[in-house]
């Protein structure tokens, strides 16, 4: 599979994409990477598949590497997680010479993308996303942060990664459920920019026939996200395409204190809800809505929920970081592969 360049002028990085990369992440590191001192933070899930393996790799090339397993969960994507992760640091030496690396899903390099984009103003990391979701979405594009109790990701910064190395065969330890929870956005760049990559998922016919073409899956993805971050590198336009079904996916995981739902089961209940709602107002073609729903029944994952409180959900989402002087820049569809901003406000939601 063809390496990725995401083109951003000094701070461009190779994305590469190949089966049994995880034995050769020594090879890698060190075309990007001079120094000695490697922090490889994980959580505990994934640290008990690769971590040692990894650590042992680098430290037979010379490395001098610490490993820091966290608890798994969004639960640890917390500022009081900061301190104790700085602490390790600090023991361990590390200076800005030095490299960070983040192995795990979309919490550990969100959260070990800000630690090295905050600690001592700035550490280079490399990103190894072991989780579909974060292979083909979070671990591109330089969006690193932590969550407050009030919301997700309200404290973070745009800090790019040296590296970004993706290796397929991880997904084979990876639960069911968050292999759909990753198929949701897959689904999701099919939606805002390739129909035809729409019906290409459409078309399989089970989860061996995903696997068969995983390697092209996640390179579609990614080529799509990093010409996005390349046009729009600060999100301030096209970048929020890629936030399709997550204003109320987001909203929707804080109600339920991230205990119900996945995030990508929240997005995809989003992407439905939010068409369906276009499409009432016409801003959207009929129909699409129910292809949404149709490929999200496919992949098992759900696309509704029943929602008593709705107050509680339009406060969160007042919240929301594309919320600016009360106009509230929503994802919409055209059709399928068609997607534009509207500015709305919360209201929208109501």
């Amino acid at each position: 599979m063809e390496d990725l360049v995401v083109e951003l002028g000094e701070r461009s990085y190779p994305i590469i994409i190949k089966k049994g990369l995880i034995d050769e992440v020594n090879l890698e590191i060190q075309k990007v990477f001079k120094g000695k001192k490697i922090f490889i933070l994980t959580d505990k899930n994934v640290g008990s598949h690769y971590g040692d393996r990894i650590k042992s790799c680098l430290i037979n090339s010379g490395y001098e590497v610490k490993l820091m397993e966290l608890e798994p969960g969004e639960e640890t994507k917390a500022f009081s997680t900061l301190p104790l992760i700085y602490n390790e640091l600090l023991d361990f030496k590390i200076t800005r010479s030095d490299l960070i690396i983040t192995l795990g899903g979309g919490v550990i390099g969100d959260l070990g993308g800000f630690v090295a984009s905050t600690f001592l103003r700035g550490v280079d990391f490399v990103q190894m996303p072991t989780s579909l979701l974060a292979q083909v979405d979070s671990s591109v594009g330089g969006k690193v942060a932590v969550d407050l109790e009030r919301g997700k990701n309200l404290v973070g910064s745009f800090y790019h990664p040296k590296l970004v190395l993706i290796d397929p065969n991880v997904l084979e330890t990876l639960s069911e459920r968050f292999f759909r929870d990753g198929m949701a956005e897959v689904i999701k760049y099919g939606c805002i920019k390739d129909k035809e990559f729409f019906y290409f998922l459409k078309n399989m016919k089970n989860k061996e026939e995903v696997m068969h073409n995983i390697e092209k899956i996640i390179h579609r993805c990614c080529f799509i996200k990093k010409c996005v971050v390349e046009n729009d590198e600060k999100d301030t336009g096209e970048r929020m395409l890629l936030n399709f079904g997550h204003t109320l996916g987001h909203a929707i995981e804080t109600y339920y204190n991230f205990k119900k739902f996945t995030h990508g089961e929240a997005v995809a209940i989003g992407m439905y809800e939010i068409s369906k709602i276009a499409e009432n107002k016409g801003l959207t073609d009929q129909g699409v809505s129910e292809q949404i729903k149709d490929i999200l029944m496919q992949y098992n994952l759900p696309y509704e929920v029943e929602i008593e409180e709705s107050s509680e959900i339009l406060d969160t989402i007042a919240l929301d970081k594309k919320n600016i002087d009360n106009v509230l820049k929503v994802v919409l569809l055209k059709g399928i592969g068609e997607s534009y901003l509207e500015k709305t406000n919360v209201e929208f939601f109501s």
